[in-house]
């Protein structure tokens, strides 16, 4: 017993140790989007299907004898691959949806032992009933499940602050060869004894049920797409990275724990009741996610809405398990649904919803399959109401959310986000007006007046500190600016004639509806360049451009892409910029605190900044705006365009640790 547990431990823990691990490595190649992780979830539960359907043909069709030798070689090749660190001829050269290129990466660098991984438990355990009759192995796969929360709590607490990623690759590389020894060991104890398992296919169990497969897989794919879809929620607004990751992740694993722990924790009285308060949390998060909810209460409801939902999902399978003689097909089962509820998430609901319609369609899924696990046990009154109960649950949550898409002329979606174009009457003295909104901020305001092509809106106003510097750089002449991110293309209105333009834009949809939509872009009287792809990647291929001005404004919602404000992005920036030139950060966001990032950037290159702050309450469409300007001279923000502004020097904060490729702290900056 002790090298099976130890085994599966061991796997359960590098299984999911390397799952944000690896993401972080390839996060910065394809935007920072938090879409990155959605598609990297889809590759690790399609290989888990595949390690839990080897370790079921292995069993079922192979001798204990063959089953080791297979296994052990596949081990040693598996060994050939290491360690898993991502080659970057896998970098993407454009903006087009990158999931395909996401999903070969991760399989080329970490496929074939991520699948072995993955067979470890259902292989084990069987093992292990085949060599101890009578043996109940499913607190062995709750162990699993510890293994893997234990692998997630701990990354973004000791390992992604105390480890640079190349160190983190090769010490789990290292662990991995440990977990081959220790399964080839596992494998050669499973030879002795008596074959349980055939002992028990002589007077067989009855097989479960056709019905019985589709409700396994139902549940596992809901609690699949409620993580999936919660997790995009909250990296949408705050930050593709890690923390976000791990915390709705490692719910849905402590829900597996406790539910095939003890049959006692889960109790029907108990949590069906809460599973109808959990799914009108779910509602009013993402009602509140709409409308710009505070996030400090976001996250905690809607994990525990998640956790709840969870739990009912694996309680009613872990009632359902068979016997073990059925392990391996109840775990396969179990990963298809797991893979279908990623394959929805990251693959149709993209290509099929306007917007972020997953979650409601998994708190519909949720008390219909409940229904459906409880049809035959309840009253005949007690279903039909349950079911109008549903229905009118079901038929809420569609009309709301046609209800919120009326709001708008445009809604639409591809891989990097829901993109939202409204038109809003004129209000006083305040014209009609056009707004783009990606996830739930604005990206750009058009006014519906002539010569509005003309007029910088939202974060980009008179007293914005992108506005002041350029007009102190415009002073001396035409200038040379570039631009990360195009938006609705309001920066377009900040260029004169004479000036050459480049935007660096990695959404598509993006660039269409900029020019669609919007007039700031075909109307600019400057030289205009588009380029398309990731900002930092574009201009890390590109020779030194000369700019006399750069600024960043490529965060989407309020997430922010970390891969842009690392000390090796300011180098590739400063690498761009004439020793006069001027680099400007938009740091306005809800949730963070970014100018200690900027400020410890700044300093390790041995530039000046100033933060300008801009309330924007001249005019309506105008918005308060932070903004961080830094420049090898500061001379140009003694300009007379500064005289008024409402600004201050930027100082880096005592003790703070610069942002890497390597390393980056989300806790240190929350507001």
């Amino acid at each position: 017993m002790p090298v099976y547990a130890a085994t599966i431990f061991l796997s359960a823990f590098l299984l999911f140790q390397v799952q944000p691990l690896i993401a972080k490595f390839i996060l910065p190649w394809f935007g920072g989007s938090a879409a990155v992780w959605s598609a990297a979830l889809l590759f690790f539960q399609l290989v888990l299907l595949a390690g839990y359907f080897y370790a079921h043909l292995l069993i079922r069709y192979l001798k204990p004898k063959q089953q080791l030798v297979l296994h052990a070689t596949l081990l040693a090749v598996s060994l050939a691959t290491l360690p898993i660190v991502p080659a970057s001829h896998w970098k993407p050269t454009g903006g087009d949806d990158p999931t395909l290129r996401i999903i070969l990466l991760l399989g080329a660098t970490v496929g074939l032992p991520y699948m072995l991984l993955s067979a470890t438990s259902p292989l084990l355990q069987a093992w292990y009933v085949r060599t101890h009759a009578g043996a109940i192995p499913y607190r062995l796969f709750a162990l699993s499940n510890l293994g893997s929360m234990l692998a997630l709590l701990s990354y973004p607490v000791l390992v992604e602050p105390k480890m640079a990623l190349g160190t983190q690759a090769v010490t789990w590389s290292v662990a991995y060869g440990g977990f081959a020894l220790l399964c080839a060991l596992a494998g050669y104890r499973s030879r002795e004894g008596v074959d349980a398992i055939q002992a028990a296919q002589e007077s067989p169990e009855k097989s479960p049920g056709l019905a019985t497969m589709f409700l396994w897989i139902g549940l596992a794919a809901c609690a699949s797409t409620l993580l999936l879809a919660v997790t995009s929620h909250l990296t949408q607004n705050v930050a593709p990275i890690p923390l976000l990751w791990i915390a709705p992740l490692s719910l849905y694993l402590l829900s597996f724990i406790l539910c095939f722990e003890s049959d006692r924790i889960y109790n029907r009285y108990v949590f069906l009741p809460l599973l109808i308060g959990s799914l009108a949390l779910l509602a009013w998060g993402d009602y509140k996610y709409q409308n710009n909810g505070e996030v400090k209460r976001l996250i905690p409801a809607l994990c525990a809405a998640l956790f709840v939902c969870c739990m009912v999902c694996h309680g009613e399978l872990a009632r359902r398990r068979p016997h073990p003689q059925y392990l391996t097909q109840f775990y396969l089962m179990v990963s298809v649904g797991g893979a279908v509820g990623g394959l929805f998430v990251a693959l149709a609901a993209p290509r099929v919803f306007t917007t972020y319609f997953e979650l409601p369609v998994a708190m519909i899924a949720c008390p219909i399959l409940v229904l459906c696990a409880l049809w035959t046990q309840a009253r005949a009154p007690l279903r039909i109401a349950a079911a109008l109960g549903v229905g009118a649950f079901a038929a809420y949550l569609i009309y709301a959310e046609v209800s919120e898409n009326r709001k708008y002329v445009l809604s639409a979606r591809n891989f990097y986000g829901v993109l939202r174009v409204r038109d809003d009457a004129a209000e006083g003295s305040v014209p009609a007006k056009r707004v783009l909104i990606h996830g739930t901020i604005n990206h750009g305001t058009e006014l519906r007046i002539p010569g509005a092509d003309r007029i910088p809106t939202s974060y980009f106003g008179k007293g914005s500190g992108i506005s002041l510097v350029l007009g102190a750089l415009h002073s001396s002449g035409p200038i040379h600016m570039g631009i990360l991110g195009l938006g609705a293309g309001v920066t377009a209105a900040l260029a004169q004639d004479g000036d050459t333009l480049h935007y660096y834009e990695i959404n598509p949809l993006v660039v269409e509806i900029a020019n669609r939509d919007f007039s700031f872009f075909r109307a600019c009287p400057a030289e205009k360049q588009l380029y398309m792809g990731d900002g930092r990647l574009v201009l890390e291929k590109m020779p030194g451009e000369n700019l006399d001005f750069l600024a960043m404004d490529a965060f989407s919602s309020d997430a922010v892409p970390v891969h842009l404000l690392t000390k090796e992005a300011y180098a590739t920036y400063a690498r761009h910029l004439k020793p006069t030139g001027v680099l400007a950060i938009n740091i306005s966001n809800r949730y963070l605190d970014l100018a200690p990032v900027v400020a410890q950037a700044a300093a390790d290159l041995g530039w000046s900044g100033v933060i300008v702050f801009d309330d924007g309450e001249e005019e309506e469409y105008y918005y308060g705006s932070t903004w961080v300007l830094i420049s090898r001279d500061p001379k140009i923000f003694h300009h007379e365009t500064f005289q008024a502004a409402d600004m201050e020097q930027l100082k880096p904060r005592q003790g703070f640790r610069a942002w890497t490729d390597d390393y980056s702290n989300i806790i240190q900056i929350l507001k």
